[in-house]
C-alpha cells in the first residue's frame, strides 16, 4: 500500500466495495460523531452528485488504487504540511466543535 496521503484525484476501491471512489479532500471531520478521517471522496466516474454524498474513510480502507492523481512540487509540499499537522494532532484529546448555527462559537481543543 501506498504512503498515505494519496494525491487528490486518486481513484480508489474500498475493501468489500464494489464501486471506485475519487479522493477530493484529506482530514475531514464527520460532525455527526467528531470523527476525523484520513480522505473525502465522491463516486466515480459520476463525481460529486449531491454534496450530502460525501463519503469519509480511512487510508486502511483501501484494497485497491487504480488511477493516483497528480504528483508534483506543490502535491508534495502539501503533502508533508499535512503528514506534520496530523502528527502534531496525536496529543490532541479532543475536538469540540462549533455548533454551525452559531457564528460565534471557538473551537477548544483540551491537550493530553
Amino acid at each position: 500500500m501506498k504512503e498515505k496521503y494519496l494525491p487528490i484525484g486518486t481513484v480508489v476501491t474500498l475493501k468489500n466495495a464494489k464501486k471506485r471512489i475519487m479522493i477530493i479532500g484529506y482530514c475531514p471531520v464527520d460532525n455527526e460523531n467528531k470523527q476525523m478521517y484520513d480522505y473525502s471522496a465522491c463516486i466515480y466516474p459520476e463525481g460529486l452528485i449531491d454534496s450530502n454524498k460525501i463519503l469519509l474513510f480511512n487510508h486502511n480502507q483501501i484494497d485497491q488504487i487504480s488511477f493516483e492523481g497528480l504528483q508534483d512540487d506543490e502535491q508534495k509540499e502539501n503533502n508533508e504540511q499535512l503528514k506534520k499537522l496530523v502528527s502534531s494532532m496525536q496529543n490532541i484529546k479532543e475536538v469540540k466543535l462549533p455548533d454551525s448555527t452559531d457564528n460565534n462559537t471557538q473551537i477548544e481543543t483540551l491537550s493530553v
